[in-house]
């Protein structure tokens, strides 16, 4: 027995090794209305629900998420232009009473956690197929002939300059009011393909083809533009907020691009007219995460092969792969079929050198530990803190070194001050600080996660006071919005 358990002991040292993880790791998780997990609950249930999943999110180690406000030009939000969403409260137009908004909320309590929050909306989507009774104020309503129905589904119109004119203006309007790190958009372009549906699009096509001659061609025309102006537009308002796209998992199949994937599933570029690589490679988008949600094995989408090619197609911005929990926990790896394919996943993660993280679909999954998922999260995968990516492409410069650090005594025990250093705009400014740890003799590196003790907005750090003889060296750095470290600023202390 004391074999067998030395055994196990050293088999998770292993893997804790084998995954010595990065400094810098987008690591996410949706969390989705649309599925109705959380429609007509009351308000005070559904912070606590939401407070609940962040709590646990945050003690696997999650550093963003990505919250769903718009899913069918609707608002989770107090919105001037669009209804109050039925995801909400169970009837579109119907404020939640008692009256909170959840984005804002959702910002406050992602920031308190040391999170990022990024606003998640559905930007075509106009009406599901659940959904029966449409506000008077939606634009279904107040603009019929701006929206066309497919599959039970209403879309609005991409062919329509207005209506990308219009979007905008209601992301704007998001992005100037709430305090969001990210504004994200998944999948739904043109609506996925249905047997018998044809989207009636040919007589605008006729009459606004710009000498464009296919209407495929046209169709992602439409897309591009709009993909580029809800850029400029986020970047016009606030500089900082990331604009991330999570496309379909499939660009185009190997049969149809020699430069495709070898997969022979549902294409991007072919059947939703989103042609993503486009959007990498011209920096219209800040971070793309492909929705790689098949196993290892897949007999038409095999996850290795696609992890493999968006590694080497799409590294012009930060890459993240979007996993879902359930189907990783339910198969087996292909070479033990004892346990499931998480870690052959994470090892090809760490495998490419583009994939700069992951987003877990969806929340709740985690949170309950499907597959003991959550758990393997905390203990190996995402055990020590991360700081986000570099995007050097919006701000790559560092603030300065944080001020005056001091050990001082106070009523609450034994705390270490620092002082914010002085930044002119958005772009030097401090706004978190990490503090570091390290024992008498061990040498000052910062890019050893394992030494990182608190990463936090306060311009304090409450010492752990033991009896006064063991000496360590702290180390405090700023982090302005984009997360660019400063240098270190260093103190000795006795605790």
């Amino acid at each position: 027995m004391k074999k067998i358990l030395i055994s196990v002991i050293f088999v998770f040292v292993a893997v804790v090794m084998a995954f010595g993880q990065q400094k810098r790791e987008f690591r996410g998780a949706w969390i989705q209305c649309v599925n109705g997990q959380f429609l007509g609950m009351p308000t005070e249930v559904m912070k606590k629900t939401l407070a609940y999943q962040l709590d646990e999110l945050q003690k696997d180690g999650a550093n963003a998420i990505i919250f769903q406000v718009r899913p069918e030009c609707d608002a989770l939000y107090e919105s001037p232009y669009e209804p109050w969403s039925r995801f909400l409260t169970g009837i579109q137009g119907k404020a939640p009473q008692p009256y909170w908004d959840p984005l804002a909320w959702m910002v406050e309590q992602c920031h308190n956690r040391g999170m990022e929050l990024h606003a998640w909306i559905n930007p075509y989507r106009a009406k599901t197929k659940t959904t029966t009774v449409l506000a008077s104020n939606h634009i279904a309503v107040t603009a019929p002939q701006r929206v066309f129905a497919y599959d039970g589904q209403f879309i609005v119109n991409p062919g329509m300059a207005e209506n990308r004119d219009y979007i905008c203006k209601v992301i704007g309007d998001i992005v100037r009011r709430y305090d969001i790190d990210g504004l994200h958009m998944d999948d739904y372009f043109y609506p996925y393909p249905a047997a018998g549906e044809k989207i009636p699009d040919e007589q605008l096509f006729r009459q606004h083809s710009n000498g464009i001659s296919n209407i495929g061609d046209w169709r992602r025309y439409n897309v591009n533009l709009f993909v580029k102006q809800l850029h400029d537009t986020i970047a016009s308002i606030k500089p900082w907020v990331k604009f991330g796209i999570s496309p379909f998992g499939i660009y185009r199949n190997k049969a149809n691009d020699v430069n495709g994937s070898d997969t022979k599933g549902l294409q991007n570029y072919d059947d939703l007219y989103a042609d993503v690589l486009l959007w990498v490679n011209n920096g219209w988008v800040d971070y793309c995460v492909p929705q790689l949600y098949w196993q290892i094995g897949h007999p038409t989408a095999d996850y290795e092969t696609l992890i493999k090619w968006w590694n080497k197609h799409s590294g012009n911005r930060p890459l993240y792969i979007g996993e879902d929990v359930e189907r990783t926990a339910k198969y087996p790896d292909l070479n033990d079929k004892n346990r499931n394919q998480m870690p052959a996943k994470y090892a090809l993660h760490k495998q490419m050198h583009n994939v700069n993280g992951t987003v877990l679909w969806y929340a709740k999954a985690v949170v309950d530990n499907v597959g003991n998922y959550g758990t393997m999260l905390r203990d190996v995968y995402w055990k020590y803190p991360a700081l986000q990516p570099r995007m050097p492409f919006i701000d790559g410069k560092a603030p300065k070194k944080v001020k005056k650090l001091k050990p001082v005594w106070t009523k609450d025990g034994y705390v270490l001050f620092w002082t914010e250093p002085k930044g002119k705009n958005w772009k030097d400014k401090a706004v978190k600080y990490v503090v570091y740890r390290f024992a008498r003799n061990e040498k000052v590196v910062i890019d050893d996660v394992t030494k990182i003790v608190a990463i936090t907005t306060d311009t304090y750090y409450k010492l752990p006071y033991d009896d006064g003889k063991t000496q360590y060296t702290y180390v405090v750095t700023a982090l302005d919005r984009m997360q660019n470290e400063s240098k270190g600023s260093k103190k000795k202390v006795r605790l």
